[in-house]
């Protein structure tokens, strides 16, 4: 069984994979396998390339080039998604014969990829809450909303999801309605 877990950014997607998945190697995260192409010098060889950077700074050139609209979001986007859905494919071919297998996407309404899950669960959270997580981790304000801009709304997300998580509150709370879904599905 494939779970996708999507949501917007800062709303709680990798908090709720991990309680789902148990820290098991049995979840694959978009947002980590983004990490890991930044670790590679082939890749930083192709993006700075591709997108004209010194290669010294690499993401901070990239969230400055974002802001002035040196480069969209979409060119981006266009570049590194192809080769995070190869990961994907990659991880699902290594681990097929488990039973449940989890997918922390944090685009996967806006990719289409509906249809290559049999359930999926969207964590939302009040705008100003993932903002103010956002900012904690270390981001800012523009480059949140410019982020944010680039996702469909929950609201259009929801009719494509089986199970919604509201993360407006502690931890505690979250992995409450974390294991009611589980209890749910059992």
């Amino acid at each position: 069984m494939k779970i996708g877990i999507t949501g917007s950014l800062s709303s709680g997607k990798s908090s709720v994979a991990k309680i789902l998945s148990n820290n098991s190697n049995l979840l694959f995260s978009a947002d980590i396998a983004v990490q890991d192409l930044y670790k590679s010098n082939l890749f930083k060889r192709k993006i700075s390339k591709k997108f004209k950077l010194n290669k010294v700074e690499i993401k901070k050139e990239i969230k400055e080039k974002l802001l002035s609209k040196k480069i969209s979001l979409r060119d981006l986007g266009n570049f590194i998604h192809p080769v995070v859905r190869t990961k994907m494919k990659n991880f699902y071919k290594k681990n097929k014969n488990k039973k449940i297998l989890f997918f922390e996407i944090p685009l996967l309404i806006e990719s289409k990829l509906m249809n290559y899950f049999d359930y999926i669960i969207l964590v939302v959270a009040p705008r100003k809450q993932r903002l103010k997580r956002y900012i904690k981790k270390g981001g800012n304000e523009r480059m949140f909303n410019l982020l944010d801009k680039g996702q469909i709304s929950p609201r259009k997300k929801v009719k494509f999801c089986d199970y919604l998580i509201v993360n407006n509150k502690s931890k505690i709370f979250l992995k409450r309605k974390v294991n009611d879904i589980i209890n749910l599905s059992e």
